[in-house]
């Protein structure tokens, strides 16, 4: 059965949860992922919910099914060549570095575009890669605390909680497919790809639309669901 992304390549060096799970979508719709981890450090994921038995993590293996693998040291000059040779024949790149990271290596959207004006770059943040905040880390629960979700759940005098999925880290990853599914439909119209940017906080705020504007009209704040 051909999927709708059927011979589109993505180059996925994201790590957790918010990149690879963008990824993974991709790669149910029919897209040809292959995963770039770092050598010696690899997906922070690979840690997290492993199951000693098995000697496997669930949480990887949720986050990365159906992608092919490789080790490449982007820091090094031979390992940014041998990416870059992969990004001519590539139509995403994405991932969840710090801002400015790849930027750093000579991996940034302008780097690649001059060797593929073609390709996709998209990125994954906790608060987007601009403004006094933007080198700020932070995960799914930063994100959830940051965009106010969390004041919203339990009842009054209660101590803070979260819910138990990670809510703020799956919102990011779809959110992030959307973009570069909409990337990809442009391109078929310019011949040209572009830079999509998704942050934690964003998509925080988006989930919670009716609050945030029902704020902005009344000055009332939504409160703890208590329940409701």
């Amino acid at each position: 059965m051909v999927g709708a992304l059927d011979g589109i390549r993505v180059l996925d060096l994201s790590t957790l949860v918010q990149g690879p799970q963008a990824a993974a979508m991709l790669h149910d719709l029919g897209a040809d992922v292959i995963k770039i981890e770092l050598p010696e450090i690899g997906d922070m994921g690979r840690h997290v919910g492993v199951i000693p038995e098995l000697g496997v993590s669930s949480f990887f293996t949720a986050c990365n099914r159906g992608k092919r693998s490789v080790a490449l040291d982007l820091r090094s000059e031979g390992g940014q060549e041998a990416f870059l040779k992969l990004v001519e024949t590539s139509d995403v790149v994405l991932s969840n570095f710090q801002p400015g990271t790849l930027d750093g290596w000579g991996l940034g959207y302008e780097d690649l575009a001059a060797v593929n004006p073609r390709i996709i770059w998209a990125a994954g943040s906790f608060l987007g890669p601009d403004g006094p905040d933007a080198l700020r880390e932070g995960a799914d629960i930063a994100g959830e605390a940051y965009g106010g979700v969390v004041a919203g759940i339990g009842n009054d005098g209660e101590p803070v909680t979260t819910v138990a999925s990670l809510l703020a880290d799956h919102c990011g990853s779809q959110n992030l497919q959307t973009g570069i599914l909409a990337a990809l439909f442009a391109r078929e119209k310019t011949g040209r790809g572009q830079r999509v940017d998704v942050s934690l906080l964003g998509g925080q705020i988006w989930m919670q639309a009716p609050e945030y504007t029902h704020y902005f009209l009344t000055g009332e704040l939504a409160g703890r669901s208590n329940g409701g």
